[in-house]
């Protein structure tokens, strides 16, 4: 673990990761190349049904300072320039979007051993301000996640998070949706050698009184197959394979059914990354 408490976006993510990463129900298939100058270019396809969306994006870094470009199959253009450590612990990012001359925004992050913050604000006349912070230590931290609109002068955004750490295990608690959705979450390292692990997340809407609840694990059969299961409380149940067949480069098989429908046909995702 690392010395501070990190960003208000790492409450949690452990178990997220577990429980939806890298789980598909598409066909993506993602090349990387490098050019001898050092430019790295990404190309993805991603088949969803009968609609095919496909992008391109450049990575230029120079020192401290990356570049990436992106365009898709609907002409936007993503461009985002990051200053890691113009100061310590400091990071700047620069992003907008073209041609949405509403995207541009400003984030400066900075990380210390007690705090992790984050700031962002739009650059329109009248921008989205964001602001989250964490504050404690790598096993005990509380943040809180904040957005207001300056044209409407109301939060669009007020979200709190609780986060306790130790050897092998993670556990966080989270209230978002302006204290409408309360989110408990667990990550159990069981094996460090074999990468097995256990999650669980809990999720009741106060409003709806609905619960959502789903659990899964991870186990490596060997250090390049890594295998994932999960299941929820709606009945729907997901399996995937991971196999690393060359440094950096791997595919995945995923698959998912409905045990409370078991007569719908199951989805099934491919996924396949390769990098030199």
């Amino acid at each position: 673990m690392g010395k501070g408490p990190g960003l208000y976006s790492d409450i949690g993510k452990k178990a997220r990761d577990l429980l939806y990463k890298d789980y598909h129900s598409d066909q993506k298939f993602t090349i990387t190349t490098y050019s001898p100058t050092g430019v790295a270019i990404t190309s993805s396809g991603t088949k969803k049904g009968e609609l095919f969306i496909a992008d391109v994006n450049t990575q230029l870094k120079n020192k401290n300072i990356t570049t990436d470009v992106k365009v898709d199959t609907n002409s936007n253009l993503f461009t985002t320039i990051t200053v890691d450590e113009p100061a310590p612990g400091l990071k700047t990012i620069f992003s907008f979007k073209v041609p949405d001359q509403r995207s541009g925004k400003v984030e400066v992050q900075y990380l210390h051993d007690y705090a992790g913050i984050s700031t962002s604000i739009g650059l329109t006349a009248n921008p989205i301000v964001n602001f989250s912070g964490v504050l404690g230590t790598n096993v005990v931290s509380l943040g809180t996640d904040v957005s207001f609109d300056t044209k409407t002068g109301n939060f669009t955004k007020c979200n709190a998070g609780l986060s306790f750490s130790n050897a092998d295990l993670i556990a966080s608690l989270t209230l978002n949706d302006k204290g409408d959705t309360l989110n408990a979450s667990y990550y159990h390292t069981v094996r460090p050698l074999t990468n097995t692990a256990v999650g669980g997340e809990v999720t009741h809407s106060f409003s709806t009184s609905e619960n959502s609840i789903t659990v899964g694990t991870q186990h490596s059969l060997d250090p390049l197959t890594t295998l994932k299961a999960r299941v929820n409380n709606f009945g729907k149940a997901s399996a995937l394979i991971q196999h690393e067949w060359r440094p950096k480069s791997h595919f995945t098989i995923s698959g998912e059914i409905d045990t409370k429908a078991v007569d719908k046909s199951a989805k099934f995702g491919l996924a396949l990354a390769l990098k030199p």
